[in-house]
């Protein structure tokens, strides 16, 4: 049996990846392996549920405001209050510039070398900086859209990254005019430069035909949340299951019961979390989550240019649900678009100018969950507390561990495809990373993750000699 360990980059934390060969060479086995230890859990216990929205926003740098609103949610189950509309409105504003923020640097600057300078390159090109020289307005765009996302999470909550600004009963402060002008003011430049990547998206595809057959193409459900009526959500609604044929497997599931449909299974190789699909078991129990998931489960998009993007994306698999995780690439993307639309709506909205924006209490229950859709998936935060408020216990499922069952098939499937006997090439291995990405992967939000890892793989034979070695600077 020989083996390849390949280190994942251009991710947001570290990874590795394991190939396992059989005596033909052929892939026995592929795993993705979360190598840090997750620390959270623990070190939460004993803290006031007042503080953990600040403290689980530094779980990542890249997602502060998703932990840091859905922990803000868990709190406002404790209190037992009504949340001021204006603060829910606000809430929604901010992770909408989440949303942006994110998949802007997960298309442009993440993934986009590799779409467009092919997966073939040179890794001294194949990055932003060469994306840079060949491609200087596409970069342009990428980086003023995602200036503008971060804006938004600015002008709300003071800064870009890790603002004090979401408690439990609703926000530290309201939204006044001026800073709401500020927010209107390069709507119409942000709007402009995800339709013309939407195009460029588009213009590409069938150079990417062989992707998306190979990246993570393969049934499975998707979860998210879901408005009642079907539309897309990223704050509040219910739970939906849907299959690869776009049928509805479960509804109106209660998120705060979420322990009820799906259970958590680990394995002795991550440090990463397998959740899985209950009623399904596992593994067959495998979903996904994310703008692939979103896409598939809503029945609209609720805004005219993102349902008409919307239509485009279904027709490429005839109605049913798209099941090649490449396409995460194009769901972020009209994502980012719809996003756009409804802070434009937002800003003619009077209530969001209320002053009234926090809810006054003390602990009423001693257990709170908060669900909302983070840009890489349904991220649930489970608190119990005692009757002074602090945490007895809390569990933290992430966007990302949602997709760990996915991003192991989705290797083994690339892992097939291109990988035979003793042949690296850099294309290859790429490829292998790529498969990876697709789900832009926040491993900060699972782990703990310091300074650089270069790539280092090494093959080697049934009895522990080194047949292979790449190593890419």
């Amino acid at each position: 049996m020989q083996k390849v360990k390949i280190p994942v980059t251009r991710i947001e934390g570290h990874g590795l990846i394991t190939i396992k060969l059989d005596d033909d060479g052929k892939v026995a086995e592929a795993r993705f392996h979360v190598t840090e230890v997750r620390g959270f859990e623990r070190f939460c216990r004993g803290r006031s549920f007042w503080e953990m929205p600040g403290i689980t926003a530094r779980i990542c740098g890249i997602c502060p405001v998703s932990h840091l609103l859905c922990s803000a949610k868990a709190g406002d189950a404790i209190l037992a209050v009504k949340v001021p509309d204006a603060a829910h409105k606000l809430r929604r504003l901010m992770n909408l510039g989440q949303i942006v923020q994110s998949h802007a640097l997960s298309f442009f600057h993440l993934s986009s070398p590799d779409l467009l300078m092919g997966w073939d390159a040179d890794p001294a090109v194949r990055n932003v900086f060469g994306l840079m020289e060949k491609y200087p307005s596409l970069a342009r765009d990428g980086i003023e859209l995602r200036a503008y996302g971060q804006r938004v999470i600015e002008l709300l909550g003071g800064r870009r990254i890790h603002p004090a600004w979401a408690v439990p009963g609703g926000v530290e402060r309201p939204l006044d005019e001026e800073r709401r002008n500020q927010i209107k003011r390069d709507l119409p430049k942000a709007k402009r430069i995800v339709q013309d990547a939407i195009s460029l998206f588009q213009e590409n595809l069938p150079r990417w035909e062989e992707e998306l057959e190979t990246f993570g193409n393969f049934p499975s459900l998707f979860m998210s949340l879901v408005a009642a009526d079907g539309t897309w959500e990223h704050y509040a609604g219910r739970i939906r299951f849907v299959d690869s044929e776009r049928k509805v497997v479960a509804d109106g599931l209660d998120p705060a019961k979420y322990y009820e449909y799906i259970a958590e299974a680990v394995e002795p190789w991550s440090f990463l979390k397998f959740p899985y699909f209950k009623e399904y078991g596992y593994p067959e129990g495998i979903y996904r989550v994310g703008p692939l998931a979103r896409l598939n489960t809503c029945d609209r998009m609720g805004t005219p240019l993102a349902d008409e993007a919307l239509e485009h994306f279904r027709s490429l698999s005839g109605g049913k649900a798209a099941t090649s995780s490449f396409l995460y690439h194009y769901a972020r993307l009209i994502e980012i678009l719809a996003s756009l639309e409804r802070i434009e709506a937002f800003m003619e909205d009077p209530e969001l100018l209320s002053p009234r924006v926090r809810a006054q209490a003390g602990v009423n229950e001693l257990e709170g969950v908060g669900v909302h859709e983070a840009p890489r998936g349904t991220l649930f935060h489970h608190y119990k507390v005692d009757e002074n408020g602090l945490v007895k216990w809390l569990n933290l499922i992430v966007s990302t561990g949602h997709n760990n069952l996915a991003m192991n098939k989705t290797v083994q499937q690339i892992a097939a495809h291109y990988l035979e006997g003793k042949n690296l090439t850099e294309g290859l291995l790429n490829r292998l990373e790529g498969g990876i990405r697709a789900y832009d992967p926040c491993l900060s939000c699972s782990v703990h993750a310091a300074g650089r890892m270069p790539l280092t793989v090494k093959l080697c034979a049934a009895d522990g000699s080194l047949l292979d070695e790449v190593k890419r600077p």
